[in-house]
């Protein structure tokens, strides 16, 4: 017998203009079937009930005094994503087609944000004239409901300046345009007091009695205080590993076909894959063809300062499978039995790793990064892949056939 699934609790629409803001709590949407079923408006007077960037007071005037920002991760082509281990929150501006400037849109976004990252770096009168930023998400659930994750402060504590905000170049047919990338951090701070909403709405300034104290900190020294939540779950079932999107299972087919016959030269592509979760990567060489079909590559992990870094080693290996073959122990284990002391490796494979693989690795604290189906194509997408179209020509660009 199947128990009833209890809901979730929820703050319901009713009580939405006096509720605080409690990070991952759900605010319940109306029940009438139109736009005044919109949260938000509800739960933030004066910010509207319409796009990404809701707020109040004027961009051009320079008087914004809150702003919220809403994504509802449904947009593969412009993938806004919450690392929510490290407190990092990527988002997309408002530019996303061809024919305006990359600071003339209709809800002004983009400026919004180009003047916020901009007086971060200034005096803490600058950055006091900074809105505070409420990131709120579309639930899973039904209707309009939404979820609070958290309150946001431009750049963060390991980026540059050009890694905080950065104009990157889109294409729709023929026709190129840029929109913004911005990174923000979410704040170590679990609730937002409505009074402090309110003396924001009011105009009467962020640093008043009810500033949570990792705003303030934040305004005065720009320091951030990241909120960290290091994962529980570490065994990822079959559909947690693939994509769950007909867009994002074409694009990883579109990989398998690619090297369908000559799976041994998916090496490159999974070395390439790699350089893109983790930047810091070296320089890798390829070795020869291993007697499963796969090929194993070599490389160094670079940390410390430029002028004096250190290199860790590392050995990757790639498997080419279709989405219904799982990676099984006898490839994991094969990876490991070729690591050194104070080595680490790495596993790349377009399909999935079975329980018992997962189970084994993190039991027994093996220093090996398992990439799955669906990080290939997260990955991708955070880097503008984001149709089989485009995934097709990184392919013959950057791994052409022989």
């Amino acid at each position: 017998m199947t128990l009833p699934v209890a809901p979730e609790p929820h703050v319901p629409f009713a009580d939405l203009a006096s509720a605080d803001l409690v990070v991952d709590k759900l605010y319940a949407g109306g029940a009438k079937g139109n736009t005044g079923d919109d949260p938000m408006s509800k739960l933030i007077k004066g910010v509207g009930n319409q796009g990404g960037f809701r707020y109040a007071g004027s961009p051009a005037k320079g008087t914004v005094r809150l702003v919220v920002l809403y994504t509802s991760g449904e947009d593969v082509d412009w993938p806004d994503h919450l690392d929510v281990q490290t407190g990092t929150f990527t988002y997309y501006g408002d530019n996303k087609r061809p024919g305006q400037g990359l600071h003339e849109t209709k809800r002004s976004g983009n400026a919004l944000m180009r003047d916020a990252f901009e007086a971060s770096y200034g005096t803490p009168a600058e950055r006091a004239s900074v809105p505070p930023f409420l990131l709120f998400e579309k639930s899973g659930t039904s209707g309009r409901s939404v979820r609070f994750r958290g309150l946001l402060a431009p750049g963060g504590p390991t980026m540059t300046s050009d890694e905080e905000l950065a104009a990157i170049w889109r294409a729709t047919g023929d026709k190129r345009f840029q929109n913004y990338r911005a990174r923000f951090t979410v704040l170590d701070h679990d609730l937002i007091p409505r009074a402090w909403i309110q003396q924001l709405l009011d105009g009467r300034g962020p640093l008043g009695g009810d500033c949570p104290d990792v705003w303030r900190t934040w305004v005065e020294s720009r320091v951030y205080r990241p909120l960290l939540a290091p994962s529980t779950t570490v065994i990822r079932s079959k559909a947690n590993q693939l994509p769950d999107d007909p867009a994002g299972r074409a694009m990883l087919e579109e990989i398998r076909e690619y090297f369908r016959g000559r799976e041994h030269d998916f090496e490159a592509c999974a070395v390439a894959i790699w350089r893109l979760i983790a930047p810091s990567t070296g320089a890798v060489d390829v070795t020869r063809p291993s007697r499963d079909g796969g090929r194993d590559a070599v490389g160094i992990y670079v940390l410390g300062p430029m002028a004096n870094p250190i290199a860790i080693d590392f050995a990757l290996e790639a498997k080419c499978y279709a989405t219904d073959s799982s990676v099984g122990v006898r490839e994991v284990s094969r990876l490991i039995s070729r690591l050194r002391h104070r080595n680490f490796g790495v596993l790349v494979t377009t399909s999935f790793f079975n329980k018992q693989v997962q189970d084994e690795v993190h039991e027994d604290a093996h220093p090996i990064a398992l990439v799955c189906g669906r990080d290939i194509i997260d990955v991708l997408r955070q880097h503008g892949r984001t149709t089989v179209d485009s995934v097709r020509e990184w392919l013959k660009q950057s791994f052409p056939q022989p």
